[in-house]
């Protein structure tokens, strides 16, 4: 049962846990596995980039001008959003070692207590819409990039462009099928095929610069100026498209943990950044010369004996995207179910060394379904880039509104400081943003309806658990009251412990009430047990449990786990043994309360609201299973309550 934290007791934890230490130092497997993992997303955009605003359904003409106008966008929306906000500004901005938008949200979450203020609400709502939204992303990355590296067939030979599309579904149903024996084993490669890939796209990169030097001189901003007189309001529509190269911004983030800051900076600013520039530059210098080449200017860089080898290593590197991806979204459903913004669900941990490595199978089949279904609606990548980008660009611009407040609440920074930040990173986030609004009607609907879906959802089911743990609080006797009326009205005692399991770390359970009123008995030994999530990614055992002997042989305790961990209660009541609270599991009882929610009570709830939140609690995980408890040592006792 999960609650909010408690205060201070008198029994604690053993000191000798110790808090993981996130990743750090120069560490050249960290440096090679980042590559695969961090960077597969923004690592295999150059397939699509250039492509959709030359040939794209905004398309521009092939001439000087707009190419080196559009090489200077993608240079300045590389080194300003991916370098300077997210490489060196927002990977600062970790929660105990770890990233993403959630890490932000807890980070906020905790700034002085003022959970309850107006505008800090606000924030928080837009970064879990902003969470929700990378669902959305991750049912279109997988979908463009699979489907453009599967085009490249169509490029050797337009006899094998019927076959594209079910190549690309056949790819995808495979991919997410075997999600479910884990990829730890298969996650050792990534890295080595991804530096492959890199330098591919460099070396591709840099013959056709080397043909045609003078695309170097794009670099220069001034082409942005004259690229915008020239096109005007056509100028903004491309920036839908310029906009694809920062798609995989936030993966970077998500991915701190696993990496460390100093490895993802060392491999973006050696390998990566690098390798994509001279691509760009490549393709650039291409159309330059040979504009015939505008349908896929990426394989026109290849020469043909090579176009099938290329093709099969594209289709490699956007699987590996793929998977970083999926496993990211894992990563972002157990931290959600952790917040209490999801329903608890079954994880499953496919590895025992690796932590992070989990599989969700109700998330994985929604997943597959989806991306199926996009490519089979979509039908090419050049469809599915009207859809892409919106969701991105949409939580970019929540990254930064969170951000802002981590720095000028959290950290302190003064307003001279933090603004000219602000400003500059929202002026390319809404700017982008605002482009990819004017694709909303080509399919940009679709990943903000996915996100506006999951975020119903998680709020929803956040209202609801603050709903019913209200109606609870109202029908809770204190603790101390009981104890009292125990003294007085002593009950026969049994042998063995009795653990009952309780929302929040005050007053008596009522699970512990039902059962005194129908059984009239109680055990030696009754702990009142909570488990509660801490603003931080895990919780050393150090901090584990904290607890308090109630006398009469009461005591309450209290578990921390972080949002990347998942509970084990026998753990926990191992753990409870040495701090002198010993417990035999053979005579170990776990009571737990299963609420009947019924939808005619008076609550802030909509109707609708209602009864979604029922459909998921009926539909959730049983407690006993998610907590781990011997099933043969739990008893249930059920109440209706009216919502």
């Amino acid at each position: 049962m999960q609650g909010t934290e408690p205060a201070q007791s008198r029994l604690t934890g053993p000191s000798n846990g110790h808090q993981p230490a996130p990743p750090s130092g120069w560490n050249l497997g960290l440096i090679v596995g980042s590559l695969g993992v961090v960077f597969g997303d923004i690592g295999t955009s150059p397939l699509y980039s250039m492509k959709e605003c030359f040939a794209g359904s905004h398309a521009i003409p092939v001439s000087q001008g707009n190419v080196f106008g559009v090489i200077s966008l993608l240079f300045w929306t590389v080194v300003v959003v991916v370098c300077f906000k997210y490489v060196i500004f927002l990977l600062r901005a970790d929660n105990k070692g770890e990233g993403g938008i959630f890490a932000l949200l807890a980070l906020v979450r905790g700034v002085n207590g003022r959970r309850s203020s107006k505008v800090y609400s606000s924030v928080i709502m837009a970064a879990i819409f902003g969470a929700a939204l990378l669902y959305g992303d991750g049912v279109i990355t997988p979908a463009i990039s699979v489907l453009s590296a599967v085009e490249g067939l169509g490029v050797a030979t337009s006899a094998l462009s019927p076959l594209v599309v079910p190549i690309t579904c056949t790819i995808l149903f495979f991919l997410f099928f075997v999600q479910r024996v884990g990829t730890h084993g298969v996650a050792r490669v990534f890295g080595p095929v991804m530096l492959l890939w890199f330098a591919t796209l460099a070396l591709l990169g840099l013959k056709e610069i080397v043909r045609n030097p003078h695309v170097l001189m794009a670099v220069n901003p001034m082409y942005i100026i004259d690229f915008f007189a020239a096109h005007k309001i056509h100028g903004f529509v491309v920036l839908g498209a310029v906009v694809l190269v920062i798609t995989g911004c936030e993966d970077l983030y998500l991915d701190l943990g696993h990496f460390g800051r100093r490895a993802i900076r060392t491999s973006w600013f050696s390998i990566v950044f690098p390798a994509l520039l001279l691509n760009y530059m490549g393709q650039g210098a291409l159309l330059l010369e040979q504009p015939d080449k505008v349908l896929n200017p990426f394989y026109g860089l290849v020469p043909r004996a090579l176009l099938y080898p290329m093709v099969a290593l594209s289709t490699m590197a956007t699987v590996i995207a793929s998977q970083a991806l999926i496993s990211g979204i894992f990563s972002l459903t157990q931290q959600a179910v952790q917040l209490g913004y999801c329903p608890r669900i079954v994880i499953i941990h496919t590895s025992s060394e690796t932590r992070g490595q989990i599989y969700i199978p109700i998330v994985n089949y929604a997943l597959m379904i989806a991306c199926i279904g996009v490519v089979l609606g979509f039908k090419s990548s050049g469809g599915l880039a009207g859809a892409y980008g919106m969701a991105v660009t949409a939580t970019m611009t929540i990254t930064t509104i969170s951000y802002f407040f981590v720095i000028t609440r959290v950290w302190k920074w003064p307003l001279w400081k933090a603004v000219p930040l602000l400003v500059v990173f929202l002026s390319f986030d809404l700017s982008y943003f605002g482009s990819c609004l004017l694709k909303f009607f080509q399919g940009g609907w679709f990943p903000l309806a996915v996100g506006g879906m999951a975020a119903a959802l998680m709020t929803t089911w956040k209202d609801g658990r603050y709903q019913l743990s209200q109606k609870l609080m109202q029908s809770r006797f204190p603790i101390d009251l009981f104890l009292e009326d125990l003294k007085t009205h002593p009950l026969h005692r049994v042998k063995g412990t009795a653990v009952f399991l309780t929302v929040s770390p005050e007053g008596t359970p009522p699970a512990l009430l039902h059962h005194v009123k129908h059984n009239h008995v109680l055990h030696e030994k009754v702990i009142l047990f909570t488990i509660v999530t801490a603003d931080t990614p895990t919780v050393p055992d150090s901090q584990r449990l904290a607890g308090e002997d109630l006398g009469q042989g009461f005591f309450r305790l209290v578990s921390r786990y972080g949002y990347m961990e998942k509970p084990d209660v026998p753990k926990v009541m191992a753990l409870a043994s040495k701090v002198g609270l010993w417990t035999d599991p053979a005579v170990t009882t776990y009571y737990m309360g299963r609420e009947t929610l019924l939808t005619s009570g008076h609550t802030k709830l909509s109707s609708w609201r209602k009864w979604i939140f029922v459909f998921m609690a009926r539909n959730a995980q049983s407690p006993m299973a998610y907590f781990g408890m011997p099933p043969n040592r739990v008893i249930e006792i059920g109440a209706q309550i009216e919502l």
